[in-house]
């Protein structure tokens, strides 16, 4: 009789140890993978208990963090190639570009008839749109690779956006744009003063190629940080997605070839770099940018 019951006593014993010891390189395989996670390091998992099911599970998951991480590396060289190709491109056609000019420049100084002036104003237009696309090219390749830290000190915005909108004013009227701007307080950000100004005339240019008759901007505190809103109605069968709108390259309206789509992506990489972030949304009709700084803080 006492043999079954020391029989099944050990067996249980020796079921309660195996549990122990499980539960035990679970423990320290899901620690490991923490670890992973938070302290970035390439560590592979590794497990002390042997059990053929729970090696293979551990041969698993290194296979599969060995391919996650061959897949980061390949994207990382991806859009270092990406980059490179944007500065070259842009670069290289500013070289044809500038013959372009220079040679409507001196048509423009002949005789023309009125036909022939006015497809040199078309080509000196279009000519206009190019520069600025290569521009924005430019200027975003040179943002994407800058590993400078911007030089962040104390800027009154409230005085940078009234200065960069009433600079912007005569734009708005020939497009027959009503501009409502709610007067703020002075508000100080902590930021770099030329990435400010590139922020708001990118937000006044976008204003200005997607509003219909009217333009509110605004200028306030909110959640420690400050905010700003530039609204304008678009039309209600626009194909605008504001989930997308940061996003490089995207347009929304296919209509508007002149568009590079880069104008909000430089906008949100700005932002970003001096500490705030970036968002949109459209309800009704009514799309709304708001760029978010953070307020500058007296340490003293």
């Amino acid at each position: 009789m006492n043999i079954p019951v020391i029989v099944l006593t050990v067996i249980i014993v020796l079921l309660i140890l195996y549990i122990y010891l499980m539960k035990r390189q679970f423990k320290n395989i899901n620690s490991q993978l923490d670890k992973r996670l938070n302290k970035h390091t390439r560590q592979p998992v590794s497990v002390e208990f042997i059990s053929r099911q729970l090696n293979q599970l551990v041969i698993n998951i290194n296979n599969c963090l060995k391919a996650e991480e061959n897949l980061r590396l390949t994207c990382i060289r991806e859009e270092k190639k990406f980059k490179e190709l944007i500065a070259n491109i842009s670069h290289d056609l500013r070289t044809p570009l500038t013959a372009i000019k220079g040679y409507l420049q001196m048509l423009d100084k002949g005789e023309l008839s009125g036909e022939q002036q006015m497809k040199l104003d078309v080509a000196v237009k279009y000519t206009r749109e190019l520069e600025q696309l290569i521009s924005h090219f430019f200027e975003y390749s040179c943002l994407i690779s800058a590993e400078d830290e911007l030089k962040l000190e104390k800027i009154n915005l409230t005085n940078l956006m009234t200065e960069c909108l009433a600079e912007a004013v005569p734009s708005f009227e020939e497009q027959h744009l009503m501009l409502d701007v709610k007067e703020p307080k002075a508000i100080f950000v902590s930021g770099d003063k030329e990435s400010l100004l590139r922020i708001i005339q990118n937000l006044i240019r976008n204003c200005r190629q997607h509003a219909r008759e009217r333009v509110e901007v605004q200028l306030l505190e909110e959640n420690e940080q400050a905010v700003m809103s530039f609204c304008n109605y678009v039309e209600i069968e626009s194909d605008l997605d504001p989930g997308r709108m940061f996003e490089r390259f995207y347009t929304g309206d296919k209509a508007r070839g002149s568009q590079s789509g880069l104008g909000l992506a430089i906008v949100k990489i700005l932002a970003e770099q001096m500490g705030g972030g970036a968002a949109a949304a459209l309800e009704e009709g009514k799309l709304e940018i708001r760029v978010m700084l953070p307020l500058f803080r007296d340490e003293g």
